[in-house]
């Protein structure tokens, strides 16, 4: 005589995440983390402040345009490593990608007085607020 077995379609599912939850998972977020853009932007009285963390990029590579109160900082990635041993290539990593912020101020910035410098992966950005236009008051006649 057989016997009567019950099936639970979970049970499966149990097997294939037990401990998952308590193992450490490691995935290669060398990439992602290098093809982020973080900044940091200030307000002051005349200006606004930007620094934006460009590592690993060249300063030819940076592009920066201004739109009245919009700024988009866009940036090319390359990198490419590799490791020897001897003549033997024992690996070789390599990616390429864009990477793009755009924000948008309070006030308006003066393109002409605006600067960028590029030094040891940041960039800095000093973006002088336009004069606001004064108001005129017509009287009704």
């Amino acid at each position: 005589m057989t016997a009567i077995k019950r099936y639970d379609p979970f049970s499966e599912l149990d097997d294939m995440f037990k401990g998952f939850w308590l193992r450490p998972v490691r995935w290669d977020m060398d990439m992602p983390q290098q093809l982020q853009m973080k900044l940091d932007v200030k307000s002051g009285d005349t200006a606004y402040t930007v620094s934006a963390e460009l590592p690993g990029v060249k300063k030819d590579d940076i592009k920066v345009d201004i739109d009245g109160n919009r700024v988009t900082i866009s940036a090319e990635v390359k990198k490419e490593s590799e490791e020897k041993k001897g003549e033997e290539v024992i690996r070789s990593e390599r990616y390429y990608g864009a990477l793009s912020r755009t924000f948008t101020l309070d006030a308006d910035v003066d393109e002409a007085k605006a600067d960028a410098k590029y030094a040891d992966g940041v960039l800095k950005l000093t973006l002088p607020k336009k004069a606001a236009a004064s108001r005129k008051r017509l009287a009704v006649s």
